[in-house]
C-alpha cells in the first residue's frame, strides 16, 4: 500500500513524498506505460481511465484521459521534458479545458530505490495559484492512491 510520506508546499509548488513497495522500474513503467497508466491513473476510485496516449522520448508527448461515473472526459496533455529510466522523469502538464493562454505547469518524478521498495518525490511547480495548487495536491493524492493497485516488489 502506498504511504504518503511528507508534503511541502509553497503559493505556486507542491512538493509529495511516497513510499511504495513497488522497485523504482515497476514504478517508472507504470508511470510511462499506456496499459499501466489506464489500470491506475484516476482522481478517484469510481473514474476509468479510456485515454492514455504515450510517445515517450523527450520532446514527445502525452494525452491521459480521466472519465467520471457521469461519463464526463478529464484530459491532461504534455510534453516529456526529462526522461531518466528508471530514476527521473520531467513532462509539462496542462488540462485540454484550460484556457489557451494559460501556460502548462511542469511536473517532475524521481523515483528513489529503498531497501523495501522506492520513494516517489512528485513536484508540481509553475501553478499559478494555490487554489489550483490545492486542486492538483488532491487530484495527486488520488492518483498516487490509485498507484497501490501495481504496488508489488516485482
Amino acid at each position: 500500500m502506498a504511504e504518503l510520506l511528507d508534503t511541502l508546499l509553497t503559493p505556486s509548488s507542491l512538493e509529495m513524498h511516497y513510499r511504495f513497495r513497488a522497485s523504482p522500474e515497476r514504478l517508472f513503467q507504470a508511470w510511462t506505460q499506456p496499459e499501466l497508466l489506464r489500470q491506475w491513473f484516476r482522481v478517484h476510485p469510481d473514474y476509468s481511465t479510456p485515454i492514455a496516449d504515450v510517445d515517450l522520448r523527450v520532446g514527445g508527448q502525452f494525452r491521459l484521459g480521466m472519465r467520471s461515473p457521469e461519463g464526463e472526459d478529464v484530459i491532461a496533455f504534455g510534453e516529456y521534458r526529462e526522461i531518466e529510466a528508471p530514476n527521473r522523469l520531467a513532462f509539462t502538464w496542462k488540462w485540454e479545458s484550460a484556457p489557451p493562454e494559460m501556460a502548462p505547469t511542469l511536473v517532475s518524478l524521481e523515483f528513489r530505490e529503498q531497501e523495501a521498495g522506492t520513494e516517489i518525490v512528485l513536484l508540481h511547480e509553475h501553478l499559478i495559484s494555490e487554489e489550483q495548487r490545492d486542486n492538483h495536491l488532491d487530484g495527486w493524492i488520488g492518483c498516487l492512491t490509485s498507484l497501490s493497485v501495481l504496488d508489488n516488489p516485482k
